[in-house]
């Protein structure tokens, strides 16, 4: 195979240092499945890789990009034949792994995904990591009994992906849903993805108590620190709270009252080490009882391979909403 354009993280005295190569099959880690890349997309751990921001890879150099779709060049899992359309999502892409963020990748096979029904290489990326993290937080506060019944569910860092399209899903689920945003100026942007209402990040008031009044069925939380602990207090009996991000910070303080008082679970999500069997299952509900009704408003930003570094620092500013798709091929 000839040579293919990748975006290659090093590290150089110290430093990272993002950049276009050239590179051949042969610099690429090994896998069982050659796929040529279409499209990817853009996360926040995609930012923080790219620019050094945050310690995301553990060996250089890698190839960026945490997410992929495209189609199987050649396949030595006999699961994955030339032509097939499929994705790959997480899995230490970026971290251990080469990644999405080049023409070519090459992946172990028990990665790979086939398409959804009725989705393509935009539709998967325009969800990348964002959307299956946000169903695989519905999927898993579905299996530990969370219904429509049980009240609204707070979306924390609701203008971000994983917010904007956890607040989508939930709706077409017939959850009533409320979304908690910093940003004023996206109150419109939540209304059309479904949110009921909208609670403003500033002048919020957490509570000190050990249990506060309950307000929430449940809650999928971006922002860790002082909201989670918040959460653990205000959300009612057998709720569940979904435990993604850390954006407001890593601690949890907060006391084992809500959990044997009102049995409150808090489930961590781990989108990257999931295994198969719910991998599978998990897309195949997004493209059934969880497809996002609303992704074109989601994706704000559609840009080509070549104007991807250029993307990064709004991610680390907080300016980006919804989900940015990366023209590869």
């Amino acid at each position: 195979m000839s040579s293919f354009r990748a975006f290659r993280i090093h590290q150089e005295d110290g430093r990272i240092a993002a950049r276009f190569e050239n590179l051949t099959l042969a610099d690429l880690a090994p896998g069982e499945v050659v796929i040529r890349v279409s499209h990817s997309g853009i996360n926040y751990k995609d930012a923080l890789a790219a620019t050094g921001a945050g310690k995301i890879l553990r060996r250089y150099p890698l190839v960026a990009g945490i997410d992929l779709a495209g189609i199987v060049e050649s396949s030595e899992d006999p699961r994955y034949k030339k032509g097939d359309e499929v994705l790959v999502t997480g899995c230490m892409l970026s971290e251990t792994h080469d990644g999405g963020y080049a023409e070519v990748a090459r992946v172990k096979g028990d990665w790979v995904i086939p398409l959804p029904a009725g989705m393509n290489a935009f539709d998967v990326m325009a969800l990348g990591t964002a959307g299956f993290t946000a169903a695989l937080a519905i999927h898993r506060m579905e299996q530990n009994g969370q219904s429509p019944g049980g009240g609204p569910i707070l979306v924390t860092g609701a203008t971000g992906g994983v917010g904007s399209l956890a607040i989508d899903m939930l709706k077409t689920r017939g959850y009533r849903v409320v979304a908690l945003s910093g940003k004023p100026q996206a109150e419109e942007y939540l209304r059309e993805l479904g949110a009921d209402e909208i609670l403003p990040r500033a002048g919020l008031d957490l509570g000190t108590r050990a249990l506060e009044t309950t307000r929430f069925g449940g809650a999928i939380d971006n922002l860790g620190g002082d909201y989670l602990a918040w959460l653990t207090r205000t959300v009612d009996f057998w709720g569940n709270i979904a435990s993604i991000g850390l954006a407001s910070g890593p601690e949890l303080k907060t006391t084992v009252m809500p959990f044997i008082l009102r049995g409150v679970s808090l489930i961590g999500i781990n989108s990257s080490v999931t295994p198969r069997d719910w991998r599978l299952k998990v897309w195949e509900r997004i493209g059934t009882d969880l497809r996002p009704r609303h992704l074109k408003r989601i994706v704000t930003r559609t840009i080509d391979f070549d104007e991807l570094p250029q993307a990064f620092p709004g991610y680390l500013d907080g300016s980006v909403t919804g989900r940015t798709v990366v023209r590869i091929g």
